[in-house]
């Protein structure tokens, strides 16, 4: 296809050439045309002069004209395929530079944007943008532990450090996502620990979660959440099996129990508010056990102690021994 288009124009531009070498020779064939006329004129005015003179008939006075208006002009395909050849040298001459000028305007973007996120103040940290559910802590003291960065460029600001900020300096706070908020904040998502029990730790009650964890003081223990008793030498892995089978309890459950008692990871037990004993054993399907526990209770109301250590084999006694 490019060979046959370069045949069309270089055959067009020959046309043009022999065009213009026509219009050339018509042209020099004109004025020798004219400068014939001119002599002939001279021996016509001597001739009409002789003539005149003689008493002779006049010449034609139209023929002159005649003759200038016969003179040939550009025909119209051959100006419409100069304007063709035209147009086609512009529009290869602008596929050459447009290459260029989209290229240029590229690289300008790339410098621009580069220099907008890494060095232009519009882009650079102003403060923290907190979110989440707060209980126990307050948005004010998140950014405060956070310490955004304030003045470095987005972009480079180092999310993992305010993590590891908010979730060292705020107990209470179970996880912690960090992310930029464009055009200069820093987001804080937090998500706080949910207690669900009690425990006595050094004479401070404490609160713990379903991991374990101990997160938060109480001057007084909290109505609905059982308390965790320990025994010395109660380490954090029976803490954490309390923990597990305190969030595993119903509500309804959790409000008649009067503490979880840990002795060791195997050995749990819960003693109701009604003096009553439950034998639990580990926290091994503790969501069954409690399950099974309140059937007992319904079925079996005036017992004083139950036994779910193994759910599918319950067992139930008149005395708490």
């Amino acid at each position: 296809m490019g060979d046959k288009g370069s045949e069309t124009e270089i055959a067009e531009a020959l046309e043009i050439a022999r065009s213009a070498s026509g219009e050339r020779e018509i042209d020099l064939e004109t004025e020798e045309a004219t400068a014939g006329s001119s002599t002939g004129s001279s021996t016509e005015e001597s001739t009409e002069g002789s003539t005149e003179a003689a008493g002779g008939p006049d010449l034609d006075p139209d023929a002159e004209v005649d003759s200038e208006e016969e003179r040939p002009a550009v025909d119209a395909a051959t100006l419409k395929s100069r304007r063709a050849f035209a147009r086609r040298q512009w529009r290869r001459r602008w596929l050459a530079w447009r290459y260029l000028i989209v290229g240029t305007l590229v690289i300008a973007l790339l410098l621009g944007g580069i220099w907008a996120v890494y060095f232009s103040t519009w882009l650079q940290v102003k403060g923290t943008s907190v979110h989440g559910t707060m209980k126990m802590t307050s948005a004010k003291a998140v950014a405060e532990f956070a310490a955004a960065p304030v003045g470095e460029p987005l972009a480079t600001a180092d999310l993992e450090a305010v993590q590891v900020r908010v979730l060292n300096g705020l107990p209470m706070v179970r996880s912690v996502n960090v992310s930029r908020e464009w055009p200069d904040k820093i987001r804080v998502d937090v998500t706080e620990r949910t207690p669900v029990a009690v425990v006595s730790i050094g004479g401070r009650l404490r609160a713990l979660d379903e991991t374990g964890a101990v997160f938060w003081d109480y001057e007084k223990a909290p109505r609905g959440l059982p308390m965790v008793n320990t025994v010395t030498g109660t380490n954090s892995d029976a803490l954490r099996e309390a923990a597990a089978v305190a969030s595993a309890l119903p509500a309804d459950l959790a409000k008649r129990v009067d503490y979880v008692e840990v002795t060791t990871v195997d050995s749990i037990s819960l003693e109701l508010r009604n003096d009553k004993r439950v034998v639990w054993g580990s926290s091994a399907q503790s969501d069954t056990k409690a399950d099974v526990l309140v059937a007992l209770m319904k079925a079996e109301p005036d017992v004083a102690r139950y036994d779910v250590s193994v759910p599918g084999q319950p067992v139930t006694s008149k005395s708490v021994g």
